[in-house]
């Protein structure tokens, strides 16, 4: 329910305008004297009321003065002078001086009735817009923190800072898992492109008019199934920056649009024949190796180049065994938290196991792994039975007489297996351990015939 404030030395009227506008729905609170409006408002901490109804005459404080206060004070607040016919002068005066709007007495209650709900309406959207602009900005700014305590991250991170700077196109490289995306956040929040949007595309999750479809956007008819126009990332991320995940799954048709992209600066919306312009910074990001699908043929050589003017090269969370322990201990903090659990810390043996466990799927399995354990815990503290039997199991100290060679599809056979097994064969749970897609993972059950395994 609005609050509005209500400042008349005449009592009649004042009595008048309470009752009004307590029936048509507002929170009225009265002032008699403009002496005593001051205090109230010089005494509040945030704004006390939606909208001010204030009398420009007043016997002990004139109201223009009163309106230089409150507009000190709080600035966002609209005030309505009220105005007799021969004080017109008075009011324009008040509007110049920051007023929204005046009325004159006497005026209809209809009249003011639609004025005050004009005013708040307005006033309720331009709020709407505020947060939303705020929001848009925390939405990068209020992601996961980077956590780290090792040296090879560190020199990461101090990198990812010096070239935000620029406004080169950035290359991130690594391991599924490993906070690609994080790194791309970072790029953004410390760019001088950091009020503008920051918008992210996993490029390996869709198919390539879809694909397209999304990045350029498309007019009605474009294809079968395109009913409205719609604007693609490119145009939302106009400013900004926009991050493409797995970029080494684009294909040839879609690498060829791109390029045009980066090199003019222009795109063509599905359907359309007119280019639009556009100012975006790119950062991508693979797990692949770029340069040999260069080689082999299947990503452009001159794409790469346009996209790796600076490449960020993150390590592997079993090269940074350091950050392992913060790591753990914030995912134990956020789920639970999330989870609404009391489980303050990490026993000695559980954080033995972690710290020697290689983590194939990097900082995501990790993640994974603390949140199934406060899933699982009865006590406050999380202990080594609460984890995977694998993140339980140290390897042993490789042979200086003899190594055993195994097949690395042997070695990716046994780990899907075991990720498959672990989460009840709850393949979207398990492809998100493993860091890759649906269909990837699909692929590679058929491929190492593991469907026959969920029916055991």
């Amino acid at each position: 329910m609005p609050t509005v404030f209500v400042c008349d030395d005449e009592l009649d009227i004042l009595l008048y305008l309470e009752k009004l506008l307590q029936v048509s729905g507002y929170e009225v609170e009265t002032f008699q004297r403009g002496t005593d409006l001051i205090m109230r408002l010089e005494n509040a901490s945030e704004v006390p009321c939606d909208l001010l109804l204030q009398d420009v005459r007043m016997p002990d404080v004139d109201g223009l003065q009163v309106l230089d206060r409150v507009s000190k004070r709080f600035p966002d607040l609209p005030v309505v002078i009220m105005t007799a016919h021969g004080t017109i002068d008075d009011a324009i005066s008040a509007i110049k001086q920051g007023a929204y709007d005046y009325i004159t007495k006497p005026f209809p209650k209809e009249k003011l009735l639609s004025m005050l709900q004009r005013i708040l309406d307005h006033q309720r959207l331009a709020n709407e817009n505020r947060q939303l602009r705020e929001e848009l900005k925390r939405g990068v700014a209020a992601a996961s923190p980077i956590i780290f305590r090792s040296r090879i991250f560190q020199e990461v991170y101090d990198l990812t800072l010096q070239v935000a700077e620029s406004d080169a196109n950035i290359l991130v490289m690594g391991e599924s898992g490993t906070g690609k995306e994080l790194i791309a956040g970072a790029l953004h929040r410390n760019s001088p492109r950091c009020d503008k949007p920051f918008v992210s595309l996993n490029c390996a999750v869709l198919s390539d008019t879809l694909l397209e479809s999304q990045l350029f956007g498309h007019v009605r008819g474009a294809f079968t199934g395109a009913v409205s126009n719609q604007k693609g990332l490119l145009e939302e991320a106009d400013g900004g920056t926009l991050f493409l995940d797995e970029i080494g799954d684009v294909s040839p048709a879609v690498q060829a649009k791109l390029l045009r992209v980066t090199q003019e600066k222009d795109f063509i919306v599905l359907g359309s024949t007119r280019s639009r312009k556009v100012d975006v910074r790119f950062v991508a990001a693979t797990n692949k190796d770029l340069m040999n699908e260069v080689k082999e043929g299947r990503f452009r050589e001159d794409l790469y180049y346009r996209l790796n003017v600076i490449s960020v090269k993150l390590p592997p969370l079993r090269e940074r065994r350091e950050d392992i322990e913060p790591l753990a201990r914030y995912f134990l903090k956020e789920s639970t938290r999330r989870m609404r659990k009391e489980i303050f810390d990490i026993d000695a043996d559980a954080l033995q196991a972690l710290t020697k466990y290689d983590w194939p799927g990097n900082v995501r399995e990790l993640q994974n792994v603390i949140e199934r354990a406060v899933i699982l815990a009865r006590s406050n503290t999380i202990a080594i039975g609460l984890l995977p039997i694998g993140a339980r199991l140290t390897p042993p100290p490789a042979s200086t007489e003899c190594t055993q060679m195994v097949a690395l599809d042997l070695i990716e056979r046994q780990h899907i297996t075991s990720i498959l097994k672990e989460t009840g064969f709850h393949k979207s749970r398990a492809a998100e351990i493993l860091g890759i897609s649906r269909k990837t993972l699909d692929r590679k059950i058929a491929d190492y015939n593991l469907a026959t395994l969920e029916k055991k």
